[in-house]
């Protein structure tokens, strides 16, 4: 099949790079010369088609003039090297425009779709006329959380749908480092994310547990989501774009990653924590509660500043905290095994396919 990602940054070229390498030999590539994993992808053997895309807002309005030549690059690329079939790995904002092409021209297309609705507090402009284009040109989707399918199901009830767990994508390995954090919050910042909730819920804590620590990292506009967190006592907030490189270490020094979200469709932070035997305190929103055992490999609490609390200050069990961390491990060691999520994915396309 042909991989296709013309993304930068971010999960979805993670998502891409990881998948490129366990589907590799049966697999080529449609990917961005500016995607920052390029080196990466190029280090693989496959058959690997590399387009001009844009790194800024001209280079986007331009490239809309070169989609007719584009999409029929990518067609004869499909059909020389990928068989037929087409696998977007993530929606780029080309895709919605290209996928109709590839139905139209006998391509089997089949997204991987990460989130079914919006984000709330997110600007996402005609998000569901790029969902309802690519999924109206789908053979069949590609969902990693049961959350994200059932949305799915309930606007397109006949759509296949090919259910996967989504996996950690780890393109530089799994770092060992020492614990430096008690608590993490890694992502972008964004309101559906609860930064306010873990801000109202650390007074909490520190009133019991007075040498706690927060690490936040992340981009975006903190005083804006949760004003005042930053300035809260045994708190670190740390607003930056981190490095591919640095995630895996990042993450390691962590005892444990908190996820307040009120809404998520599934984490890809979250397989990473568990990649490293870090367990995690989740609200239970969207997919969140699928990726964790509650009281194995993390806690999954409602989405409000008390219970949040209360499940932070619970890992203060040294008994709880060591059971958390080896299911973590146990759990995240399943997580890494991208070739069963291959095979899984092969599989269902394949099943698709014969019919």
């Amino acid at each position: 099949m042909l991989l296709w990602y013309w993304g930068r940054r971010g999960g979805g070229a993670h998502y891409a790079l990881s998948l490129l390498r366990a589907l590799s030999p049966d697999v080529a590539i449609s990917v961005s010369r500016q995607n920052e994993l390029i080196d990466g992808i190029r280090t693989d053997a496959t058959p690997r088609q590399e387009v001009d895309t844009y790194s800024n807002v001209v280079g986007f309005a331009a490239g809309f003039a070169r989609l007719p030549v584009l999409g029929r690059q990518l067609i004869s690329f499909a059909r020389l090297y990928g068989d037929g079939v087409v696998l977007s790995a993530m929606s780029h904002p080309w895709t919605p425009l290209l996928a109709p092409r590839l139905a139209r021209s006998g391509i089997a297309f089949f997204p991987v779709i990460h989130d079914a609705t919006p984000h709330p507090g997110d600007t996402a402009p005609l998000f569901q006329w790029r969902l309802s284009r690519e999924l109206a040109a789908a053979c069949a989707a590609v969902t990693l959380s049961e959350a994200v399918a059932a949305a799915i199901e309930r606007k397109w009830p006949r759509l296949p749908l090919i259910r996967l767990a989504l996996p950690a994508h780890l393109p530089y390995g799994v770092a060992e480092v020492s614990k430096s954090t008690e608590f993490l919050f890694f992502g972008r910042f964004r309101a559906y994310k609860g930064l306010d909730l873990l801000r109202d819920a650390w007074p909490l804590v520190r009133a019991v547990w007075p040498e706690a620590r927060l690490r936040i990292v992340g981009s975006g506009d903190p005083d804006r989501i949760a004003p005042g967190l930053a300035a809260l006592p045994g708190v670190t907030l740390e607003n930056r774009w981190v490095a591919d490189t640095e995630m895996a270490p990042l993450i390691a020094a962590a005892r444990t990653m908190v996820l307040p979200y009120r809404e998520a469709s599934q984490s890809g932070v979250l397989p990473l924590a568990l990649a490293h035997g870090v367990p995690a305190i989740v609200t239970s929103v969207g997919g969140l509660a699928e990726q964790v055992n509650d009281g194995e490999s993390g806690l999954v609490v409602p989405p409000d500043a008390k219970h949040i609390a209360d499940a932070m200050l619970r890992l203060r069990d040294v008994v709880l905290y060591s059971k958390l961390a080896q299911g973590a491990a146990a759990q995240g060691e399943s997580l890494s095994d991208w070739s069963e999520h291959a095979r899984m994915l092969r599989e269902g396309i394949g099943e698709f396919l014969s019919k």
